[in-house]
């Protein structure tokens, strides 16, 4: 500690020894930062939200060329018409499959709908088979064609899956290409939303409503609902400059302290270009975040600043005091910040893993911003005897609250305290455990219920057989495996056994069409709907499925069995995933094996199983990292115990608030327990330094715990409340997560300063006995002592 002291005097005396210099290169450095960030780009992308080395995701990448991906996008069209059979609705279909197959980034050959040649039907005739295109060439929008049409939807199996049950809509649907083939450039997402808006406006119309989903067109959506995030970041810098201002009660110290908290989002915001990164719709929030953390180490530099000020201290004597009290645990508590967010990275998807060293950047930065630069520019503040005399009001007006506090560290007020903590933590603990993994509800949950895409979401699942939702699983065998009577007789069974399965619309496999095909050489009696034992009958009945259809590869030895599922619910998912497990460790087979999974919905659910086994490990690494830096500052264990416990127990009680509020357990909300765990340490951190600093003094627990409050506790509060009006304000926003997240957050800001306040002296009581050192006058009342000048 001693050597750490003396590194602290050191750079204290290089930096305000240096302190022109220093003024020049920060401001130089935020100057091109300030350049670099113009080049930042929304960079949002679907490989970056899924979990990259998860087993599902490895037999994705293995079958995505043959069987097609799971970026799906569906155009849905529905009419007030009796049905879809009139020219009107048809000519817009088909303009609308158009528009669709050119815009650049489709995968042209994925295209669906019933104007594409890859839809077709078969029907038993006198003489065997015919069938053809459901639109054929000749289509004319005549009365008989229309008719013709209508009879050919009804021979294909495409009703419900192209055509609505009710004949009121049809669908044009087609998967996308990560890379733009034409610019061999990444797909750029909100320009692709843009086209789909063009055909959304182009063709909305009298009698006509379309609709669309997709990852695109949620990205899209997302996009947009982003752009109320500037009007929200404007409403809370108002807020917290409003606040500010009231309790420094200095319009300088106010521009100073807002300066610096913005300092650290336009580095950010300058080394993510740098470093090849860009900032994800779903992380736009992070600049905020940064914000609101500077804001609270700002104050509590400008709050010790202030003390030093008052009494009697110069500028630079008082930035050079207020440097050394709060360089130490400042910089750890930052340090802690950026270990917590950084733990984030266990979780094995890109986009969390950007968004975990975006964040470890921004706090690891303030240690310069906030500690060094504030500093030295609090070092050029004049302020007149009147002026010192106002912005010290403040700093006493809370002084009847923290001597009736002081009391929490004594025996018997700290014995209630830690019972009421116990019981709210044995309530939080029993709400926690309804908290669910994944999506709830239809649609997605980034957005609100009654949002456009939601929506859309519901007309499209309603009305059809069929969605967005599609778990793929694949049947791997040999060369030849479907016209092996024991391969598919076992995907025949699986597949009867998931249809009966709750959460699932339909299904469809190469054993399902073969039984139809063959009841179809038999002159279409049901009878014959079965797999035949003889592999040439089999054969046949195979021979007329197209790899075409998705359903199996050239060789035939991976089929693919498509399970439409009723919505993307976590519980859903979850339910689903384990029938397959349980049926396939039920039925094993040499000749067949069953794997998962693809689709959209097998990625959801390897993306929900990788946040959820993450869980647990990253809370571990959370207080294990923190736990570890307040040890190395601390040297004690039971300084660790004082300021990790409060904040384990907010950790339970917010999952527990997130099972209230009906918040999922999925990649957007997981960090936000990290995020709000490396906040409120600061707090924490900051009273227990002053605390044992007394203490070591030899004042008692109660009068040290006091002593804290005065120095950093009006600091402390006010910071957690203006952070958590700031972010408050996003319950107003479009954006569900958003919402969800400035709730979360603004209860864990709050919180985490009850936990540090009530929690850490109740604790300290059970565990920290005051040495037997003759108490320091001089720290009985801070306000009134005054530091010797030193000059640099």
């Amino acid at each position: 500690m001693a050597a750490l002291a003396n590194l602290v005097d050191r750079l204290a005396t290089l930096l305000f020894g240096h302190r022109r210099l220093f003024l020049v290169l920060f401001g130089l450095i935020t100057a091109l930062l300030a350049w670099s960030a113009t080049h930042l780009k929304v960079d949002a992308g679907f490989a970056k939200s899924v979990p990259t080395h998860h087993p599902y995701m490895k037999t994705f990448g293995d079958y995505q060329k043959t069987f097609g991906g799971a970026n799906r996008i569906v155009i849905g069209l529905r009419t007030t018409d009796a049905d879809i059979y009139n020219e009107r609705f048809l000519k817009t279909l088909k303009s609308v499959t158009d528009d669709l197959f050119f815009i650049p980034g489709v995968d042209r050959a994925t295209a669906m709908s019933l104007f594409t040649p890859n839809v077709r039907y078969i029907e038993v005739v006198e003489g065997g088979f015919r069938g053809g295109n459901v639109i054929p060439s000749n289509f004319d929008y005549s009365p008989e064609s229309l008719a013709q049409v209508r009879g050919n939807v009804l021979k294909s199996n495409y009703l419900g899956r192209l055509v609505s049950n009710d004949f009121k809509g049809a669908i044009v649907s087609a998967e996308l290409l990560e890379v733009d083939p034409q610019t061999g450039d990444k797909l750029d997402y909100a320009a692709f939303a843009g086209k789909l808006e063009d055909i959304r406006n182009k063709y909305t119309q009298d009698g006509i409503s379309v609709h669309i989903i997709g990852f695109a067109q949620a990205v899209g959506d997302i996009s947009a609902g982003a752009k109320g995030v500037l009007s929200f970041f404007i409403i809370a810098f108002a807020i917290t400059t409003v606040l500010l201002f009231w309790y420094s009660g200095s319009a300088k110290l106010t521009a100073l302290a807002l300066l610096c908290a913005m300092l650290p989002v336009v580095w950010l915001l300058g080394i993510l270009p740098l470093i090849g990164f860009g900032i994800d719709p779903m992380s736009i929030l992070l600049p905020f975040l940064i914000f609101a953390i500077g804001v609270s180490h700002a104050v509590q530099m400008t709050n010790a600043w202030k003390l030093e000020v008052l009494e009697g201290a110069s500028a630079l004597q008082a930035s050079n005091a207020a440097f050394r009290k709060l360089f130490v645990p400042g910089a750890m508590a930052l340090l802690a910040n950026a270990l917590g967010f950084m733990v984030i990275i266990v979780i094995d998807i890109p986009m969390v893993r950007e968004l975990a060293v975006s964040a470890s950047i921004g706090v690891a930065v303030m240690i310069i911003t906030n500690k060094m630069f504030l500093t030295v520019l609090l070092s050029y503040l004049r302020m007149t005897p009147q002026q010192a005399r106002a912005i010290g009001g403040k700093e006493s007006s809370g002084d009847w609250m923290w001597s009736r506090l002081k009391h929490l560290a004594e025996p018997r007020a700290a014995n209630v305290v830690l019972a009421v903590t116990v019981a709210l933590l044995a309530i939080g603990a029993w709400k926690a455990r309804e908290i669910r993994t994944g999506d709830l509800g239809r649609g997605i949950p980034e957005l609100r219920e009654n949002s456009r895409y939601n929506q859309d979401t519901v007309a499209i699942v309603d009305n059809f057989s069929i969605g967005v939702d599609v778990l793929s699983v694949i049947a791997k065998g040999e060369a030849g495996a479907c016209t092996n009577y024991e391969v598919m007789s076992a995907i025949n069974r699986f597949e009867n056994h998931m249809r009966d399965t709750y959460g699932v619309q339909s299904t469809m496999s190469v054993a399902s069409l073969a039984k139809m095909i063959n009841a179809g050489w038999n002159e279409g009696n049901p009878r014959w709907r079965a797999l035949s034992r003889n592999n040439y009958v089999l054969a046949q009945s195979v021979g007329g499925i197209d790899t075409s259809t998705g359903l199996l590869n050239t060789d035939c030895s991976a089929m693919q069995i498509l399970i439409f599922t009723r919505d993307h619910e976590g519980t859903t998912i979850k339910h689903i995933v384990e029938e397959i497990k349980h049926w396939t460790a039920a039925n094993p087979s040499d000749q067949v094996q069953f794997l998962l999974a693809s689709g959209n919905v097998g990625v959801m659910a390897a993306t929900n199983e990788a946040v959820e086994e993450a869980e647990v490990l990253m809370l571990v690494l959370l207080f294990a990292a923190i736990g570890l830096l307040c040890f190395l500052e601390f040297r004690d264990w039971r300084a660790v115990l004082c300021i990790i416990v409060p904040l384990a127990i907010v950790a339970v009680l917010c999952n527990a608030l997130m099972a209230m509020l009906g918040i999922g357990l999925k990649v957007a909300t997981l960090p936000v327990i990290a995020l709000g765990v490396g906040v409120g340490v600061d707090y924490g951190i900051y009273l227990f330094e002053r605390l044992k600093y007394a203490m070591l003094k030899g004042m008692s627990l109660p009068e040290a715990f006091h002593l804290a409050l005065q120095q950093r506790g009006s600091a402390a509060f006010f910071t957690a409340i203006t952070m958590s009006i700031g972010v408050g304000t996003w319950a107003m926003s479009a954006l569900k997560f958003q919402a969800d997240m400035g709730v979360l957050l603004a209860f864990l800001f709050v919180v985490n300063m009850l936990g540090a306040i009530f929690l850490l002296p109740a604790i300290a009581s059970k565990l920290l006995r005051a040495p037997r050192i003759a108490a320091d006058p001089s720290l009985a009342q801070p306000q009134a002592r005054h530091r010797p000048a030193t000059q640099h």
